[in-house]
């Protein structure tokens, strides 16, 4: 007579694997996965701004800076001498002009370049180099420029241009005499003051501005301090 096994022990065994099975499922799918490592990219690119100094674009809004004005007065004799009978008879039509005018210089600040600025903001330090200084313009007072006399002899032809011709020569000899007077230099001193002044106003601590020589100079490589 066969003895039959009771399943109650086998039902046990296969519970408890079962158990055991399930508690690692579970345990798994609670635990993180490894990390893996990270891997740099094989090529990158970063972008660095480095700004510019805003100085030159302050400055630069200024554009010519008229620093000097010299009012200057001037007699101008001026006569064309005429010859007649093969050089026997001499006369002339001359014309004495008193001219006024108004002799103005400063610094293009247009012609300023970004190495002419080197600035620091960081130390809140600046210099400045500025194109050398130079005459506008040279325009005469029509108002108080006048003739005083005008003398044309019996035998000349009255020039009809000699007026002209005398304010032109009065400009230039006026611009000669301004540049003589040092306007150029009065221009140069009063250019560092102003732009001084702005760039302070920028929130610049230490200032530092200098001009080029103007262009009869240049060959010196002095600045005006």
């Amino acid at each position: 007579m066969t003895k039959r096994l009771s399943p109650a022990p086998l039902l046990a065994v296969f519970g408890m694997l079962g158990a055991g099975l399930l508690v690692g499922v579970l345990a798994a799918k609670n635990c993180a996965p490894p990390s893996l490592p990270v891997i740099p990219p094989l090529s990158s690119s970063v972008t660095i701004v480095r700004p510019t100094p805003n100085v030159l674009v302050a400055v630069k809004d200024l554009a010519r800076l008229e620093s000097a004005s010299f009012h200057m007065e001037r007699v101008i004799d001026l006569s064309d001498k005429q010859s007649h009978l093969f050089g026997l008879v001499q006369s002339e039509d001359a014309i004495l002009l008193v001219a006024v005018a108004d002799v103005s210089a400063g610094v293009d600040l247009q012609q300023l370049q970004a190495a002419d600025i080197v600035a620091e903001p960081a130390a809140k330090r600046v210099t400045i180099t500025l194109p050398a200084p130079e005459v506008f313009h040279a325009e005469l007072d029509n108002a108080k420029t006048y003739v005083h006399a005008r003398h044309t002899g019996a035998l000349a032809a009255r020039k009809e241009n000699l007026e002209t011709r005398a304010r032109q020569e009065a400009e230039r000899s006026l611009i000669e005499a301004a540049l003589q007077a040092g306007i150029l230099n009065r221009a140069a001193q009063n250019a560092q003051r102003a732009v001084e002044g702005l760039v302070r106003g920028l929130g610049y601590s230490e200032v530092e501005v200098k001009v080029r020589p103007p262009a009869d100079r240049a060959g010196t490589g002095d600045h005006v301090e």
